[in-house]
């Protein structure tokens, strides 16, 4: 029948042939692409050194062909791996530079290919006419990612180890900086593996036991089957768990700066800043949209959102600025409350309930910070301190933002927000929402086994949810990948990585 209509449907059939050729095509290109020695810088602006890399099986003799050896009875292409050679780099009789040489042979290199690294100054017109020279030479421009693409493909590093390789460059603050460094020299992909292999091993018992149906073997014992996936599914869930620290170290711990008009917000983010980014006014209402900042505390990285006044106001820009403190609300892990000393206890209660109310229901956290100390006795103080209703988990602090008193305090209470006892050990932490969605698919396959388990369901389909368990794992270290995930994980990759 479908013969018969492919034949009846030319269009139809010619559109699908181009598609196959097209993806054919594809493969090919990408084929052809591995074969080719690439090209690109390594170190970004700034400074007075700058890395080109080249990569690829023709890597030496490229450079050869452009770089001459001060010791002229050198020969790069003879030279062995780890090895620095200095001389120049030259176009005809045109000296470029003088350069550094340093070599790395197939397959001790970060690619796992032939590879070069030319260490030269940072002039961006030196920079562009050695590259213009490898290409000329053989080489193509590498695209982004694709110095770590091939180091995975050859495996040199899986998935998450090359995805951790972007989380380093990335990295601004110290807890997420250990992270990744953990996660590149392989911790994530170590317990990722040893649960996969485990899985492995029953289900080729299990699907033993299909081949032998008939005569009614068990090879696999379900009570020790069903104890092994209760540990790898509670250990799935632990690690997916993580991810909830592990993005706020990736994406800095957003922390919104609330309060009234007029009650030290800016003021409070030029203290924590130690320097004057907002404009501060004593005029009501000077902050009409949001400003962000982030700040590093205790090697966890803070991003402070400094916002508009709210209250009931008929100036359209200002009450724009409010609308946006709203949204703020609902994206911040922390909301600082801050207000004023000279306010009544009341006042201050209404305003902390109304934030109560935005975030009932969430994991936010709620600091009570009464601002301007400077400004009331030691007895007003004490008042606010024994009238102002406050829950278990809302530290209540009185600071002066103009005298910068009472930060270090606030400090300490934002740094409690992390689970510290997790940063100061090597256990491992997601931070990929990639492997955060895999973990939740394993954890529940692993979930279906159990139910089969328990209800003594046919080997069948205990052995595919295990398998299904099986692959998510594989997606994370890319055992089992696709183009298309390659794709959008090197794609945002820079360029010389």
């Amino acid at each position: 029948m479908n013969y018969l209509l492919f034949f009846s449907h030319k269009n139809k059939w010619f559109r699908t042939s181009i598609k196959f050729h097209t993806f054919v095509s594809n493969q090919i290109l990408k084929m052809v692409r591995r074969e080719e020695t690439i090209c690109a810088p390594a170190t970004g602006s700034g400074g007075a050194i700058s890395v080109i890399r080249i990569s690829g099986s023709d890597s030496l003799g490229i450079c050869g062909k452009i770089f001459f050896p001060s010791d002229k009875s050198i020969q790069l292409i003879n030279q062995k791996g780890f090895t620095i050679v200095f001389g120049k780099i030259c176009s005809d009789n045109e000296i470029i530079d003088e350069v550094l040489v340093s070599i790395f042979r197939a397959p001790r290199s970060y690619t796992g290919e032939e590879s070069v690294e030319i260490s030269c100054h940072a002039s961006p017109y030196i920079k562009k006419r050695i590259l213009e020279l490898l290409i000329k030479n053989g080489a193509i421009p590498a695209q982004p990612g694709e110095f770590t693409q091939r180091a995975f493909l050859n495996g040199r590093l899986d998935l998450s180890q090359a995805e951790a390789v972007a989380d380093v460059i990335a990295s601004s603050a110290k807890a997420y900086h250990r992270v990744a460094m953990n996660q590149m020299r392989g911790g994530f992909s170590g317990e990722i593996s040893r649960l996969r292999s485990e899985l492995l091993n029953f289900a080729s018992l299990i699907e033993l036991e299909l081949d032998f149906g008939e005569e009614d073997v068990e090879f696999a014992d379900r009570k020790k089957l069903s104890a092994i996936i209760i540990t790898i599914k509670q250990l799935a869930d632990n690690l997916t768990k993580s991810f909830k620290t592990g993005n706020a170290l990736k994406n800095g711990i957003p922390v919104a700066i609330v309060g009234k008009p007029n009650s030290g917000k800016s003021t409070l983010l030029n203290a924590l800043l130690m320097e004057e980014k907002a404009i501060v006014s004593e005029i009501p209402g000077t902050t009409r949209d949001t400003i962000e900042e982030t700040i590093d505390i205790e090697g966890v990285e803070y991003r402070f959102i400094d916002t508009a006044g709210l209250r009931e106001t008929s100036d359209i820009i200002e009450a724009l600025g409010i609308k946006k403190t709203h949204e703020k609300i609902s994206q911040a892990s922390v909301i600082l409350l801050t207000d004023d000393i000279t306010e009544s206890a009341e006042l201050i209660n209404r305003r902390i309930e109304a934030i109560r109310e935005l975030i009932r229901g969430t994991e936010k956290r709620l600091f009570i910070i009464i601002n301007k100390t400077d400004l009331a006795t030691a007895g007003k103080r004490a008042e606010l301190a024994a009238n102002i209703k406050r829950e278990e988990k809302e530290p209540l602090l009185f600071i002066s933002a103009t005298e910068k008193s009472g930060l270090d305090e606030l400090k300490v209470k934002l740094s409690e927000v992390i689970e510290k006892d997790k940063l100061s050990s090597d256990d491992v932490i997601i931070t990929n929402i990639r492997h955060y969605e895999a973990l939740l698919r394993v954890s529940e396959s692993l979930e279906r086994v159990l139910t089969g388990l328990d209800n003594q369901i046919s080997e069948d389909f205990l052995a595919i949810d295990i398998r299904q368990a099986i692959h998510y794992l594989g997606e994370i270290t890319g055992e089992i990948t696709s183009d298309e995930i390659l794709g959008n994980i090197f794609r945002n990759f820079c360029i010389g990585k």
